[in-house]
């Protein structure tokens, strides 16, 4: 009964936002509390969300100062060079700036960290993009379906709890899936020049005798808040909080509250102009932090009330005996909607072991399962349950459920892709 319940309410959630009859934020908050009342679970329902706004609250609080900070540095002008640079490059050529998103994506991605991947590449490009005229979901998707490749890398938390789950060594499960990656970053390339293709067909290419008046109108718009004579401050703050987060010396929130301080400081001593830049920005932060925290409300009842778990139980339920020899092949395909339905805690603690000790009797390594199990992450980032997905869509100002509806048919082929080279390589093994 719970499973139903829960694959009602989720396939409830995801037709209103997706057809758009439902803002993401009150759906979020709403569809999970009429399911949980209908459930029965009326008297336990505050904790439960209480819980789960809680254990959002470290990474809603980072997106906002994340927001702030780069909304401050960018008005301040630091990445207008940048954007100048890669204008020149382009020559106004749609195809090469998709091309060039994918390229900026997958190298900045390298940390592991979706959130700092989406803010430097939206920050980067998005002016890039509105200057041209390309559709701002192709932006979205190309941050998003690097970031599914990305998230594979041993320091990525889906890795890490696998390995940690299963009790495994780090190069059983990631060595033999670096020749899968490389494939699904060139699939990723494809899938840009694809779009980019289609853009530059509906766009043309911007004449070229225009070129240095476009170039030098960068950051005209924000004359009045640009600081060319601090772009060095801005860089050398921008690389230390990178060099920060990487290294993890304190909490994301801490780092991004006093880089915020310090940029807002430098830049903009006065009062006055604190409080504009504040008040300019502040209307996006909240759009994605009330987002975030509506999420934790979302998955605290889905935890609390012990949905997930009869979900994923019934899912496991439904693998007849005689495919048992192909679990692997069954894992890589299940990991798409059983990742898209709940967190990566509740999947890779809770469901792998249990799929992986199924296969165990029929002599499946638990490093085989691992491998499989970690190739639905570009699907698992478009859940609403993921909160840097809020952050993506938010600072480049697309529709979360229009984001869904444009990406998810890439993220899917991106799995696909990555199983079918993961059969070729023998880094999961179809067993006749």
């Amino acid at each position: 009964m719970l499973a139903i319940l829960g694959f009602t309410m989720v396939i409830t959630f995801m037709y209103l936002i997706m057809s758009g009859k439902l803002y993401a934020l009150t759906a979020l908050i709403l569809i999970p509390i009429l399911f949980a009342l209908i459930g029965g679970f009326g008297t336990t329902i505050g904790p439960m969300m209480l819980n789960g706004v809680k254990a959002i609250a470290p990474t809603g609080i980072m997106l906002i100062f994340a927001i702030l900070y780069f909304s401050i540095i960018t008005d301040a002008g630091l990445f207008d060079p940048l954007i100048k640079r890669i204008l020149h490059l382009v020559k106004g050529d749609p195809l090469k700036v998709t091309i060039g998103t994918a390229v900026l994506a997958l190298c900045v991605s390298l940390d592991g960290d979706g959130a700092t991947t989406y803010i430097i590449v939206v920050t980067a490009m998005l002016p890039l993009y509105k200057k041209l005229g390309i559709d701002p979901l192709i932006l979205t998707a190309m941050c998003m379906l690097a970031g599914g490749i990305m998230n594979i890398l041993p320091w990525g938390g889906p890795t890490a709890r696998t390995i940690t789950s299963l009790n495994l060594e780090p190069a059983q499960v990631f060595t033999p899936l670096i020749p899968v990656m490389i494939f699904g970053a060139l699939w990723v390339l494809f899938v840009a020049w694809h779009l980019g293709k289609k853009e530059r067909k509906r766009l043309g290419i911007i004449d070229l005798k225009h070129q240095q008046s476009i170039e030098n109108s960068i950051g005209t718009e924000n004359k009045n808040t640009s600081r060319p004579q601090l772009l060095w401050v801005n860089l050398i703050l921008t690389i230390l909080l990178m060099i920060s987060l990487v290294m993890n010396i304190l909490p994301l929130a801490v780092l991004f509250m006093i880089a915020f301080c310090l940029a807002l400081i430098i830049n903009y001593p006065k009062l006055t102009e604190q409080r504009e830049r504040i008040s300019k920005h502040a209307a996006n932060a909240l759009s994605v932090a009330s987002m975030v925290f509506a999420a934790g409300i979302f998955t605290g009842i889905l935890t609390g009330t012990k949905m997930v778990d009869a979900m994923a139980g019934s899912l496991v339920a439904l693998v007849p005996h005689s495919l048992g020899p192909n679990f692997p092949l069954i894992t890589g395909l299940t990991s798409m909607p059983f990742t898209f339905f709940m967190n990566n805690d509740s999947y890779y603690f809770g469901i792998l072991p249990v799929l992986s000790k199924a296969a165990a009797s029929f002599d499946i390594s638990s490093a085989e399962m691992a491998r499989a199990s970690l190739l639905g992450q570009p699907v698992h980032l478009l859940s609403p349950l993921v909160p840097s997905t809020y952050l993506l869509t938010g600072m480049a100002g697309v529709d979360f459920g229009r984001h869904q509806r444009f990406t998810l048919k890439w993220a899917i082929g991106t799995v696909l892709v990555m199983l079918l080279f993961c059969i070729l390589t023998g880094s999961v093994v179809v067993r006749m």
